[in-house]
């Protein structure tokens, strides 16, 4: 059956008179109702030739931390699947202070420019997790990516609880005969993924670990640097018997900075995220294992979900959890 302009309306919820003038790029019409009948034509696979409309369709992605590694690989491969797409559709990329939630969820109430979909790293905070869900009730397609404080919506991301698992599966079978305690640093509890994570992490050693091995705290270095050097300084005097430290977070310089001058008893470490450090900290025998979240296909997915959401792509996107990567030395 033919497409008609009539149909084109009642998609889009706008008289035919205003899909007429959008269709044939006569202009006057505002950018969001233009959004909306371009999406309704390519829903309904209108028959006719759409004029061009250059970033009509926004999606914004709200990410943190440019300056650590796994941020900025994440950035660079939005910013590369964004060259790849067609000219209407622009990926918005957004660096927002994750240490200030109020903030955080006020830009995502009230943002600076127009967006048809939005993609966002969301610290658990109420105010945030609000706003994300207000978004959603106004009709914009959300993803939450590599976090999930708001367990209703779209995510893509690894299942962060089986890497907490992962981690104490390989750190207790690799030190079975060495008895001691583990001791873990994260973040804070900003991040749902990094709970996630540190429960994996206790739940194993509670269900399957060794007699031998306690889990005895988790340390909250807010991905910095110096920070984590205190702290795991400050743990291995007080308990000695230290023989294993999983990094759930980010910053992995101040553990290996660390570790590298504790060569008598250094602990066998498992942290996250493949960059050019951990590859020679990896190499040089500093870091034990790392676990990947192959940040990639992340971005790939969720910019996928977003255009499938928006009805401009019909491919099902996977709703599995990213399988995430374990390196060691070996398969570097």
């Amino acid at each position: 059956m033919k497409v008609t302009l009539k149909d084109v309306a009642t998609q889009a919820g706008v008289g035919t008179a205003t899909v007429e003038r959008v269709l044939n790029g006569r202009g006057g019409v505002r950018p969001e109702t233009v959004e909306k009948v371009f999406l309704a034509a390519r829903r309904l696979e209108y028959r006719q030739s759409l004029p061009a409309h250059r970033g009509l369709i926004r999606i914004e992605v709200i990410l943190v931390r440019p300056e650590t590694s796994f941020y900025s690989r994440l950035n660079r491969a939005f910013e590369r699947i964004a060259a790849s797409l067609d000219d209407s559709i622009v990926v918005h990329r957004t660096f927002v202070r994750e240490n200030e939630p109020a903030q955080f969820a006020r830009y995502i109430a009230n943002p600076t420019t127009r967006r048809s979909a939005l993609i966002v790293v969301a610290p658990d905070h109420a105010d945030v997790v609000t706003s994300v869900r207000k978004a959603t009730g106004l009709g914009i397609p959300v993803v939450q990516i590599m976090t999930r404080p708001a367990p209703e919506l779209p995510y893509v991301g690894i299942d962060n609880y089986a890497a907490g698992r992962t981690a104490a599966h390989y750190m207790s079978s690799m030190l079975a005969q060495r008895p001691g305690s583990f001791v873990a640093l994260c973040h804070s509890g900003a991040y749902e993924n990094h709970k996630e994570r540190i429960r994996g992490f206790s739940s194993y050693l509670s269900e399957k670990g060794s007699n031998e091995h306690r889990f005895i705290e988790v340390m909250f270095d807010l991905d910095d640097e110096h920070n984590a050097m205190e702290l795991l300084q400050a743990a291995l005097r007080r308990e000695p018997g230290i023989i294993g430290v999983y990094s759930a977070g980010g910053d992995n310089k101040g553990v290996a900075r660390v570790l590298e001058a504790n060569k008598a008893r250094r602990p066998f470490w498992v942290g996250h995220e493949l960059t050019g450090e951990t590859q020679d900290y990896l190499r040089r025998g500093i870091m034990s294992i790392v676990l990947d979240q192959a940040p990639e296909v992340q971005a790939r997915r969720s910019i996928d979900l977003a255009l499938n959401r928006l009805g401009l792509i019909e491919v099902e996107v996977s709703a599995e959890p990213v399988r995430f990567l374990t390196i060691t030395s070996e398969n570097l």
